[in-house]
């Protein structure tokens, strides 16, 4: 086994989810992220902050190998879901998806209609042995997206048709189908209203007691309204690829965090 990446928290410890030590993400040449290490708890919210490229994003799609689909793309380190490399040949990156769900910052329902799009996911994964165990799984996931009550009696209406906020809710929901341990969140709310986006941080708060959320986001309120955990990715002065400064329960990161910069990018002199 490797030595595990040391952390600092106060956050009551909960069985550690995901771990990476050492990762280099490199796109051709270009060194993205450097030296990454980090342990993420089971059943918590974690939030990645930082400016614009500095490799938040890139680490994410890490997680669950969305950056296989990326040819020049090259990860190298560890990164293991529990204890497990998920860079291991024997493993199928379909499968690991199926574990390791992901909601990115646009809104993209399927074009298909709105039982369609949650049921894709089990149907793929034959998770359903008949079409009644199907209905049970789509209804449960339209719950758990706190959707069910709008859309319980237009299923078969195509899921573009519905508003910026429902479609995200809507992915979250497909997103569960599959019944995964860890949901990755990229920018969910970017793209949406304030009433859409209070909506999606209530959900968060929600799905944390039956997943591991990992969420990228530039708005540092919602990092800290919806996160137990934060870490800062950040550019170095030289011109150095991407790097996590600094990983912290995120009270301690938006009221006393260990490093200069990290302040001066959460109060706004930088970044």
């Amino acid at each position: 086994m490797y030595d595990a990446p040391l952390r600092k928290t106060d956050v009551e410890a909960n069985e550690i989810k995901i771990s990476a030590k050492d990762v280099q993400v490199f796109y051709g040449d270009n060194h993205a992220i450097k030296d990454v290490s980090v342990e993420l708890q089971d059943k918590t919210v974690t939030a990645f902050i930082g400016p614009s490229g500095c490799g938040k994003s890139t680490f994410l799609r890490c997680l669950n190998r969305m950056n296989d689909t990326i040819d020049v793309c090259r990860v190298e380190g560890l990164i293991a879901l529990d204890g497990e490399d998920i860079y291991d040949k024997r493993v199928d990156p379909v499968q690991l998806r199926a574990k390791v769900g992901m909601v990115f910052q646009k809104p993209n329902p399927f074009p298909k209609s709105i039982y369609d799009n949650v049921a894709y996911g089990p149907r793929i994964h034959g998770l359903a042995k008949n079409k009644a165990e199907l209905d049970d799984i789509v209804e449960k996931a339209l719950r758990r997206g706190a959707i069910w009550n709008e859309v319980k009696d237009r299923l078969h209406a195509p899921g573009t048709g519905l508003s910026g906020g429902q479609q995200q809710r809507l992915c979250i929901a497909r997103a569960v189908a599959t019944e995964p341990e860890v949901l990755l969140m990229d920018e969910p709310c970017s793209a949406l209203d304030p009433i859409s986006t209070s909506a999606i941080e209530d959900l968060i708060h929600e799905l944390k007691s039956d997943y591991t959320i990992v969420i990228v986001t530039h708005n540092m309120q919602q990092a800290a309204r919806v996160s137990d955990e934060t870490g800062f990715f950040n550019l170095k002065a030289t011109g150095e690829p991407g790097h996590l400064v600094e990983f912290n329960p995120t009270k301690k990161m938006f009221s006393n965090p260990d490093e200069e910069s990290t302040e001066a990018y959460i109060s706004g002199r930088f970044g």
